[in-house]
């Protein structure tokens, strides 16, 4: 059976930084790329680490259902594509989403069977509150923001299959490392037999 990985964590906890070493390690995963209506930031391009859309066609594709799970998060809407997971499980890939805490729950739902949950938790608010500033991408009130969402977000946290706190991104990496390895071989084991 293939497999949804999901990470979830509030914003500045280290879920991209982490999909991006499983990316690296893993060929046999793919990371999906989530539909938004909010702004790009930086250096972000249309189909790469968003599918940029308005909010009058995003709520067209709610309609007709298209989406694995959406939310609205920071006022913004994101969501998954059924079809998107769909053609990635039809090249026998396995889906990487880096997705908020609500998404988790619609997919974990969605998907009983194959979705495999990760919480990425920050070692405290204080150090959340650092790496958002640090990270020079958000207005004041935007980290204000971030920072309510993520007390709330980290309230969710025992919902997921795993939990894994983020205070030294090698050990985090490794212990989330050891973990999907296991759940891919499973996956391939299953796709063999």
């Amino acid at each position: 059976m293939k497999k949804l990985i999901v990470l979830s964590a509030p914003s500045g906890a280290g879920k991209t930084t982490l999909c991006s070493k499983l990316l690296k390690d893993f060929p046999e995963l793919e990371l999906s790329i989530s539909t938004t209506t909010r702004q790009p930031r930086g250096q972000e391009q249309n189909g790469k680490e968003y599918f940029f859309t308005n909010k009058e066609e995003f709520e067209t594709d709610i309609a007709a259902d298209r989406f694995a799970e959406w939310a609205v998060v920071h006022e913004n809407y994101y969501g998954t594509s059924k079809r998107f997971i769909e053609e990635v499980f039809s090249r026998n890939k396995n889906v990487l989403l880096d997705i908020d805490v609500q998404g988790a729950e619609s997919l974990r739902k969605t998907y009983p069977n194959e979705c495999y949950s990760f919480f990425i938790a920050p070692p405290s608010m204080k150090v959340l509150e650092k790496r958002l500033r640090d990270r020079k991408t958000d207005s004041e009130p935007v980290i204000l923001k971030r920072l309510e969402n993520a007390k709330l977000e980290m309230q969710e946290a025992d919902k997921f299959h795993k939990i894994i706190v983020n205070d030294d991104l090698n050990r985090a990496y490794a212990e989330l490392k050891a973990t999907v390895a296991g759940l891919i071989r499973i996956s391939v084991k299953e796709r063999s037999s």
